[in-house]
């Protein structure tokens, strides 16, 4: 039953379900329980840093059942977003239920679409990959993959990573700069890669530009069976999709930079170039995204065996508290500004 832990994500696409059937604020639901209620809950819950031993952990990593709980995201969130267009269609425009519905799909698109694409873009199997892509594709953000695998985990907590966030950087212009930068290096480091294999760029060999024809032709039959009340309200599901997890990129590597080496060459990935949280809910709710240092250490080892290690900042609290907190700016460069001096010191 322990292994069935992380089904609890999947109270959102019944939370969301909730909303769309709802009126008034009550279609505000998702959000406010998952950045309201989780937060507050974890402020009372005590962190969970205990891992599995070694032994258990070779036995886990390849225990079907948590691979499982990630592929039931496609049903359901294809589902859901099928079911959204239908249910916007009748939605009056610019009513406090329109944008209570489309908060609650940006909301699925984040947790379900990104997170879980993420996840499984990770994995060496092809059908895998496939399902990761087309949660990405819900989302609007099938770039990502190229760039994250590519680009990310090469150059984080470099400037030269797009998606980590400089100290004192505000995180509204960061939601921009990274989303957009990490776009473009998708591309240039998908030239690269054809390049080097000796192939044309301008071909279906080029994940983006096969990426480019999914997104025209998904908007283009939101459009055509749909109409333009429900285009513009997928859009902009998928951009708070896209916002959730630049906030995310943003609370997880804020202030942390490698140090360059006598080479002129940046020192390898360690545990203290990420924050983490061993909060309980935050982890179940995100597949163990929190514990993203080790996740950054070895970035094939998979979510349900990700370790909490000594040498990994921690924040204060959870994932979804952390990005509510740094919403409020002034607060989150105080309290985060102040962690990053200590681990300075230290």
């Amino acid at each position: 039953m322990k292994r069935l832990k992380y089904l609890l994500v999947y109270t959102l696409p019944v939370t969301v379900y909730f909303s769309f059937n709802s009126t008034g604020v009550m279609t505000f639901i998702p959000f406010i329980i998952f950045f309201g209620f989780v937060p507050l809950l974890e402020l009372f819950l005590k962190p969970d840093a205990s891992n599995f031993d070694k032994e258990t952990a070779n036995a886990e990593k390849n225990n079907p059942i948590y691979d499982w709980v990630m592929y039931l995201a496609l049903p359901v969130q294809s589902g859901m977003l099928v079911y959204f267009l239908f249910i916007i269609q009748d939605t009056p425009f610019g009513t406090i239920e329109f944008f209570g519905r489309v908060s609650a799909m940006g909301l699925m698109c984040g947790v379900l679409g990104i997170n879980v694409g993420h996840e499984l873009g990770h994995r060496h199997n092809r059908i895998e990959q496939f399902i990761g892509e087309i949660l990405l594709l819900t989302s609007l953000d099938t770039h990502f993959l190229p760039y994250h695998n590519g680009g990310h985990h090469r150059d984080v907590a470099t400037p030269n990573d797009a998606a980590t966030a400089k100290k004192n950087q505000i995180i509204f212009i960061f939601w921009f700069t990274s989303h957009f930068k990490s776009y473009f290096k998708a591309w240039r480091l998908e030239k690269e890669r054809l390049k080097q294999e000796g192939k044309s760029a301008f071909s279906l060999q080029n994940r983006m530009i096969v990426y480019s024809i999914a997104n025209i032709a998904l908007l283009f039959c939101v459009y055509y069976f749909f109409g333009t009340h429900v285009l513009i309200a997928f859009c902009i599901a998928a951009v708070l999709g896209i916002m959730l997890l630049e906030t995310v990129n943003y609370i997880e590597h804020y202030g942390l930079m490698r140090k360059k080496t006598e080479a002129g060459t940046y020192e390898r990935v360690r545990h203290h170039h990420s924050w983490n949280s061993d909060h309980p809910i935050g982890r179940l709710l995100l597949f163990n995204l929190s514990r993203h240092s080790d996740h950054h250490y070895n970035g094939s080892k998979k979510y349900a065996v990700l370790k909490s290690v000594p040498q990994s900042p921690q924040m204060p609290t959870g994932y979804p508290g952390m990005m509510v907190l740094a919403l409020f700016q002034p607060l989150w460069f105080v309290l985060m500004n102040k962690k990053l001096k200590k681990l300075q010191e230290s």
